[in-house]
């Protein structure tokens, strides 16, 4: 009687299995994801219901007590632990608390390259309750000083080689502001923060001067250009900066991974889910102060590292490398980044080896975040009604020629089916708040959009196209706006086409991004119009460009036109700009080509235009792209 009860139910449960298999093939995988989601949230609203605000300065100082020795940073074969962290970290604290007047939650400007101090300060500050806001290494001249500005410091500290960039703007820095250098010797006006380092107290700072009173204060600013303007300081609240740090622990990331970053730490990914996911983990990092395609896998070799941090270009620029041979010769099992074609995704895994690839999507002042937890190539994430739960959002229809969303005669917002692209937009509430930017409260409101589908509900405009397939893989399309992405930077192009708009020879310039073959994202190209009686100097178009704005940041392209077509609104018009690229064969107007040779830019032939669509014109390699990598 028993056997035949006991072969039922073991063939139901082969046939319930099968079928879970053939009509729901990832829900083990979407269900253990769910549950490191939901264990995150409940650990982080346990502490708040104790009254225990831990951060992520609070999990880095627990392990300096418990795990000492451990090595928390490797920086050029020299080994920091996490109690060497944590010493020099507090040196720098002692040193503002005895000779600045800086005090609990003020903010402090940071700009440096990637190096251990960069960690040193930036700890040291958190340590006083300071605000530390990134500033883009890159940036120079005008850019800069609107990003000090805009988070108006009381004080700024920047590396020795960058210091330069700073004192062509000393004079124009607000005046009580203080400057420091990690550097012994400084200009006038410039106080030496090595030189005060050296005779500062080791001691711990009480706990008084950094304890958080809410989750939702800003720890840190870190500037993005979103989809309009010059760079803003994202506000990101200690909330924020712990969700973030728990990215690399819910991929599967362990205390005992040796994690490899090469990502500037200004961005969010080198720090917050570089520095702070290791922090998370109790991990060691090994930080390098820029990606070297060359020596990448010999340092994975040598550090013995499992895990690496990247933006797609990173993995392209290692695929162009000469093959090797023992190239799966390594200990890496993740890698974990955003941006990376399905084609170059492939090719990767076929080289270098079975590497998971995490790829994962979020804007820095976000309030939503996908990741891509299955391993499908090419999507950025995945969705499910549970996932939906936690984080509200729609893909809804935009208007490619007005630029914006399109609404019905109701005023409403439409959703977009099922492998159509739509602007990602997420829901913006308690449970999932939007912080915005520090200063000018304009900024912040530009990017919500209201009353989407019923009167008084708000969303966050991420700003980015996105497409939901049958399987509810999510994939992201393009951009909108008045930003594109190259070299896995945001430009602004308002920004660009003010600078280009400096010149005393030009009327009007219109700036948008255009793809090129084989490279990540777009690159810049600018529509200019002369002045009446003026003629076109491209030598000094290019010393502009390349004077006031970063590498990754200069138009390759540009297009002299007679007349600019503007919007209703009197906005130059791009769509059409955009579709006609940089072909000779389909615009008539003048084209020039960015030589970085000759410092000037030359003709667009139909010779050197069927150069770059094949990859014999490479463009100049952006700041996270050492020379041997291009």
């Amino acid at each position: 009687m028993l056997l035949p009860w006991v072969s039922g139910l073991g063939a139901g449960i082969v046939l319930l299995h099968f079928l879970q298999k053939l009509l729901f093939p990832y829900f083990w995988k979407d269900f253990w994801f769910l549950l490191k989601v939901i264990r995150c949230r409940i650990r982080i609203e346990l502490y708040r219901r104790k009254g225990e605000l831990v951060t992520v300065l609070d999990i880095f100082l627990s392990h300096a007590r418990k795990q000492p020795q451990k090595p928390f940073i490797v920086y050029e074969g020299d080994i920091y632990t996490y109690e060497d962290v944590d010493k020099r970290s507090s040196r720098v604290a002692h040193v503002f608390l005895n000779h600045s007047r800086l005090e609990k939650g003020d903010t402090v400007a940071l700009l440096m390259s990637n190096e251990p101090d960069f960690v040193h300060v930036w700890f040291g500050l958190a340590k006083l309750g300071c605000v530390v806001a990134f500033l883009n290494s890159n940036i120079r001249s005008n850019s800069l000083l609107h990003c000090i500005r805009s988070c108006e410091p009381r004080a700024l500290v920047v590396g020795a080689d960058l210091l330069e960039a700073v004192e062509e703007i000393l004079p124009s820095l607000p005046e009580d502001m203080s400057v420091w250098a990690v550097k012994d010797s400084v200009p006038r006006g410039v106080i030496s923060l090595t030189e005060k380092l050296s005779t500062a107290s080791d001691k711990p700072i009480p706990r008084s001067h950094h304890v958080a009173s809410n989750l939702k204060a800003p720890s840190l600013y870190i500037f993005t250009s979103g989809t309009t303007g010059l760079p803003k300081a994202a506000v990101i609240t200690q909330l924020k900066a712990l969700q973030g740090a728990a990215r690399l622990w819910t991929f599967g990331c362990t205390s005992d991974d040796i994690i490899y970053i090469t990502l500037p730490l200004y961005h969010t990914s080198g720090a917050i889910l570089g520095i702070g996911g290791c922090i998370e983990l109790g991990a060691t990092c090994v930080l390098k102060k820029k990606f070297s395609a060359s020596q990448f896998w010999n340092d994975c070799k040598k550090y013995n590292v499992t895990v690496f941090q990247y933006i797609g270009e990173i993995c392209r620029y290692l695929c162009k490398q000469p093959k090797r041979e023992g190239e799966k010769d390594h200990q890496v099992r993740l890698a974990v980044g955003n941006g990376v074609r399905s084609d170059v995704w492939r090719e990767f895994l076929d080289r270098f080896g079975n590497i998971k690839m995490c790829e994962l999507y979020g804007a820095t002042e976000g309030n939503i975040c996908f990741m891509n937890h299955t391993g499908k190539i090419g999507a950025v994430g995945r969705t499910n009604f549970f996932y939906k739960f936690f984080f509200t959002f729609d893909l809804i229809k935009y208007d490619f020629q007005k630029d914006e969303p399109i609404r019905n005669e109701q005023g409403w917002c439409s959703h977009v089916k099922k492998g159509e692209p739509g602007l990602l937009i997420s829901r913006v509430n308690e449970k999932n708040p939007f912080f915005g930017y520090a200063g000018n409260k304009k900024h912040t409101e530009k990017k919500l959009l209201c009353d989407v589908f019923k009167k008084g509900d708000v969303y966050f405009n991420t700003g980015d196209l996105m497409v939901q397939d049958h399987e509810n893989f999510l994939y992201f399309c393009d951009r909108i706006g008045d930003t594109f992405r190259w070299k896995g930077e945001n430009i602004t192009t308002t920004e660009v086409a003010d600078i280009i708009g400096m010149l005393d020879f030009i009327q009007e310039s219109n700036v948008y991004g255009v793809a090129v073959p084989d490279c990540e994202g777009k690159t810049g190209m600018a529509s200019i119009t002369l002045k009446p009686n003026k003629s076109l100097d491209l030598e000094k178009v290019y010393e502009q460009v390349v004077t006031f704005l970063p590498a990754y940041a200069c138009p390759r392209f540009l297009r002299i036109q007679e007349k600019m077509e503007t919007t209703g609104t009197f906005k130059p018009k791009k769509f059409q700009l955009v579709q006609e690229g940089f072909s000779p064969l389909k615009i008539s107007d003048p084209l020039y080509f960015m030589d970085n040779l000759k410092k000037t830019y030359v003709p667009l032939t139909k010779e050197l235009y069927d150069q770059i669509m094949i990859g014999g014109r490479r463009q100049e390699p952006s700041s996270q792209e050492s020379e041997d990598s291009a």
